[in-house]
């Protein structure tokens, strides 16, 4: 018995240190939709928020978070054909910075830059990639209720940034929720 006394409390303060670093490792998750350019997008997210906090005044600041996703594209005229279908596989990678209040509830305006590779290259109603890489920014407003439950809207574009052409890029209207941990 006084054997597993130390292997228990080893044991117990594994767990506890698993479930803190479980609690810290995500602070949220999302869910988007969005459509443009005969496509239709759905992707799922997690975010890390950032611990900075850059001109605070007035019980505002900006702060921010880094955004992981993964989407699925469907686009419904491919080479320009109606009615011939392409599917993408979509991985991003984003740092979003977001003014918002101290509290981090209520409206928010946010911004952000990322990297994203595309499982191919997207050619879709007269809109061709050259590459799979593609810069993808976007524009967002939305409102953080008292729950933790985030609810926005984004305008999001994607291109290369002309690292090769053609360099069409491609516009996103995106609805998005997502819930803090």
């Amino acid at each position: 018995m006084i054997k597993n006394i130390p292997f228990s409390r080893t044991f117990i303060a594994a767990a506890i240190f698993g479930i803190q670093t479980a609690a810290f490792a995500v602070d949220g998750a999302s869910l988007e939709i969005g459509t443009g350019n005969k496509t239709q997008m759905t992707r799922v997210g997690l975010q890390w928020k950032w611990d900075s906090k850059w001109w605070q005044s007035n019980g505002t600041h900006i702060g921010g978070y880094w955004d992981l996703t993964v989407s699925q594209w469907r686009a419904d005229r491919f080479r320009n054909i109606p009615g011939n279908s392409q599917n993408l596989i979509d991985i991003g990678f984003t740092p979003v910075f977001r003014w918002q209040s101290d509290s981090l509830k209520g409206w928010y305006a946010e911004a952000g830059i990322g990297a994203h590779y595309l499982s191919e290259i997207y050619d879709n109603n007269d809109r061709q990639f050259s590459t799979k890489f593609q810069f993808g920014d976007h524009l967002g407003i939305g409102y953080v209720f008292k729950n933790s439950l985030d609810v926005g809207i984004r305008v999001q574009h994607f291109s290369n940034a002309s690292i090769k052409q053609p360099n069409d890029g491609a516009n996103f209207a995106v609805l998005r929720a997502s819930y803090s941990f």
